[in-house]
């Protein structure tokens, strides 16, 4: 197994994501580098922080020119000082090159390149999210009237719908993709303030070059320097932690409906067992429920704060985190997504379950119903001593209590509440979006 089990040739298929992989490779982190300095140089020669010629220059050979990332790392921990190096050689152009990374540090270049491919990962996950919840609503709406058992602490509890369950999956769904034009905007920001915050070096109003240079890119603009003031990684890792923990929660009532004792979900091209050749594991929803258990401690490591103007050590832990926990929840979109594109409900279990148990799942509906005549305490009582009297003798509750209070009108035990209006008004809200 690898160090990282996103890029194992044997597991990367099961936790990976090529499409993402690439936005991480050393590669995109290169092009996304050489754009923000080639960008840098321009918005800084229309300013006249260095002559418009050199920026103009600048710009267009960071289109061009190719810088291998073999060899850019070292001693100096950061690539950026060997970047500008190697992109200055090719240049062979020193009158231009020596405008290159001007007043700049290199974490304003490694921060901001993070972000261009950031909003890359973004709109991967945006699309992989709209299509889960195109069959989450499409779910909730055709078993809005399913009736199943909601269950708490595992225990049934009373009547429900299936419908309602998966609209219990989609709400947070909604919720994410409503939030992640706010992370967007408050996120994705340039960095641009030089060695120590200061902006000492960018010319007389560094505040417009960094406006300058959010719009040419397509960010947002700080407003101030975020060397060590990390709100928004935070607020990033906070968004992709809440995504995997919402697919996780997906697959952990999969797992649940699968199991063999249950048997109320199905799951079409489910992995097999290498020995026991009846068995089909439900592979998705357990790697959606790992990569949940896996989400919160790289967010806890991207949470910690940042010492003084400028944290190493700190810094180099996101490099670690993000692009795993990114990956992370990419791959839970995703899975998402083509889980519940083959899950389908076993109707009949879920009707068979609801028969179960000797009527007991309507007991809470009982004691409400002889409320009216005992009280609430009394026909709560009254009720648990019919339900032990059910389970002991095999005789349905609903009758026992028919028999002991004849002069009592009993409600409708097929009512599911509003657990399919639920089911239906998810479905709205998950459409309008879509």
């Amino acid at each position: 197994m690898s160090v990282a089990i996103f890029d194992s040739p044997m597991h990367r298929h099961l936790f990976g994501d090529a499409e993402i992989g690439r936005l991480f490779s050393d590669t995109a982190e290169v092009r996304a580098m050489m754009l923000v300095l080639g960008t840098l140089a321009k918005v800084q020669g229309e300013a006249g922080v260095i002559p418009k010629v050199s920026g103009a220059f600048l710009h267009r050979a960071a289109m061009e020119v190719q810088i291998d990332p073999e060899g850019l790392g070292g001693a100096n921990g950061v690539i950026i000082p060997a970047l500008v190096t190697a992109f200055r050689k090719a240049l062979d152009a020193p009158e231009h090159g020596q405008y290159l990374h001007w007043g700049a540090t290199s974490q304003d270049i490694q921060d901001t390149g993070l972000m261009l491919r950031m909003r890359q990962v973004l709109s991967l996950i945006e699309e992989r999210l709209k299509v889960a919840l195109g069959h989450l609503a499409d779910m909730a709406e055709a078993e809005a009237d399913t009736s199943q058992v909601a269950r708490t602490y595992g225990q049934a509890a009373v009547p429900s719908s299936f419908g309602a369950q998966v609209a219990s999956w989609g709400w947070p769904v909604l919720r994410l993709l409503e939030r992640l034009d706010g992370v967007r905007a408050q996120a994705l920001a340039v960095s641009l303030s030089g060695a120590a915050g200061t902006s000492s070096q960018l010319g007389e109003d560094p505040a417009a070059l960094r406006e300058a240079l959010a719009e040419a890119l397509g960010l947002s603009d700080p407003g101030a320097s975020w060397h060590s003031e990390r709100s928004r990684i935070v607020e990033l890792a906070q968004w992709l932690d809440s995504l995997c923990s919402c697919c996780g929660k997906v697959g952990t009532d999969i797992l649940v409906g699968a199991r063999s004792d249950v048997e109320e979900l199905r799951l079409e091209g489910a992995g097999g067992s290498s020995t026991m050749p009846q068995k089909q594991n439900p592979v998705g929803p357990s790697v959606m429920v790992a990569l949940a258990r896996f989400a919160p401690a790289q967010t806890s490591i991207l949470s910690a704060p940042h010492t003084e103007a400028r944290d190493g050590a700190a810094w180099f832990a996101e490099w670690m985190a993000l692009p795993q926990l990114a990956m992370a929840a990419a791959r839970s979109a995703a899975l998402m997504g083509e889980t519940l594109q083959a899950l389908s409900p076993d109707r009949a279990a879920m009707a068979a379950r609801m028969e179960a148990g000797h009527g007991a799942l309507h007991a809470e509906a009982l004691s409400f119903a002889l409320a009216g005549k005992l009280g609430r305490a009394e026909a709560q009582s009254e009720v648990k001593r019919l339900a032990r009297e059910a389970a002991a003798t095999g005789t349905s509750l609903p009758a026992l209590v028919a028999a002991a209070h004849p002069d009592v009108a009993l409600p409708d035990l097929s009512d599911l509440g509003q657990a399919p209006n639920e089911a239906r008004a998810f479905a709205k809200a998950a459409r309008a979006v879509l």
